[in-house]
């Protein structure tokens, strides 16, 4: 008798001991722009209550992608159904595609033959299509497409302007404004600094400039529009958020930034104030690709 209440005891003492190590070595912790920790909750409520949330993410850590489906999942709930995707991962000549497979015009394999998919697109980026295809929830392609970018950076400015209409309504109207005194573009300029550095930065500006486009062309009143980005596109609420306020000053945005320490147990300083809430994850933790 003695010796199975020895065992119980010891197999007590090792879940307790199992429970302490992962709480001190956590898969990732929340926490609000003043670097003090809040709970998945305590953020989901904040993000009920906005108009568009920014999920900035780290295009290849896992944990970001999960939580992107948890949230997405109970922001539908939470606003009864009343939710719009959104991302950077399609760009906007993939939208006729996307909105075919959503409604059931075709099938996902060529849909997934036909659209341009990101390397990680079946780990990361399919759940969150699944489901918004099961929910039949929008989902819009916000992202300028490459080739514009690419033609921007390499020739200037003044060359979209020789597209042609068809090629012009896939981005933002031009010309569009680019504040170059904005703390990441400057950043950006610093990093490049040498031949090419301001069109790198007005090839990032359209990006931007075309998200916000697209995600004011379809937002709704009364409905939460949830998008999907690299972080340095939304972080301090620049970037694509710049863009929106410049348009509509009165939206409520809530953004989320994302963020890899070497410990997550306190956000470093210069993480802090980067989003309403900055979601910080181990260094070591695994990449999808």
């Amino acid at each position: 008798m003695r010796f199975k209440n020895s065992l119980f005891i010891i197999l007590i003492l090792s879940l307790l001991n199992n429970a302490l190590s992962a709480q001190e070595n956590p898969a990732y912790q929340l926490y609000n722009e003043k670097g003090k920790a809040v709970d998945y909750g305590k953020m989901l409520k904040k993000l009920t209550e906005a108009d568009i949330v920014f999920f900035g993410e780290l295009h290849d850590n896992p944990i970001c992608h999960w939580l992107q489906l948890e949230l997405s999942q109970d922001l539908y709930e939470a606003r009864d159904s009343q939710l719009i995707l959104g991302a950077e991962f399609f760009e906007t000549d993939d939208q006729l595609i996307l909105d075919e497979f959503l409604s059931g015009l075709i099938s996902e394999k060529n849909f997934e033959k036909e659209a341009k998919l990101w390397p990680n697109y079946s780990t990361d980026y399919r759940p969150l299509i699944q489901f918004a295809n099961e929910k039949q929830l929008p989902f819009i392609a916000t992202n300028v497409p490459r080739r514009y970018a690419s033609l921007l950076y390499k020739k200037g400015m003044e060359t979209l302007e020789k597209l042609n209409n068809e090629a012009k309504a896939l981005m933002t109207p031009l010309p569009f404004e680019i504040d170059m005194e904005l703390p990441s573009y400057k950043a950006m300029l610093e990093m490049g600094a040498g031949h090419g550095s301001e069109q790198m930065v007005q090839a990032q500006a359209l990006k931007d400039a075309t998200m916000a486009h697209f995600i004011l062309e379809n937002f709704e009143p009364q409905k939460l529009f949830l998008h999907f980005n690299g972080a340095y596109h939304s972080n301090s609420k620049e970037g694509i958020i710049w863009y929106l306020l410049q348009e509509n000053p009165d939206l409520k945005i809530v953004n989320i930034a994302s963020v890899m320490q070497e410990s997550v147990m306190e956000l470093e300083e210069g993480n802090q104030a980067l989003g309403d809430f900055i979601l910080c994850i181990p260094e070591n933790m695994t990449r999808t690709h």
